[in-house]
């Protein structure tokens, strides 16, 4: 025996429509229909569209203006001059 359990669902007026002229044209109860609606549902989920695989499509950008093997220096020059440049300003 299968056991009953009581809730609430707010359900949109036109879909409410449609599941109580179905169960009529059935002649099932509204919770009859909605409970095997439900099941069937959950028991045949639809499928799921297969995931397109991402690819990263990737640009020459042409020769490194500066050594790359120095970047961490680079930087450091940079935020240097960024630093003096706001002393400069007295910010």
């Amino acid at each position: 025996m299968l056991s009953h359990m009581r809730t609430t669902l707010r359900i949109d007026d036109d879909l409410m429509r449609q599941l109580k002229d179905r169960a009529r044209r059935e002649e099932v109860s509204l919770n009859r229909l909605v409970n095997d609606t439900l099941r069937s549902s959950l028991a045949n989920p639809p499928a799921q569209p297969k995931k397109k695989k991402f690819v990263q499509r990737t640009r020459p950008m042409g020769r490194p203006l500066i050594d790359l093997t120095k970047a961490s220096a680079f930087a450091a020059q940079l935020e240097d001059e960024e630093i003096i440049r706001k002393m400069s300003l007295g910010k």
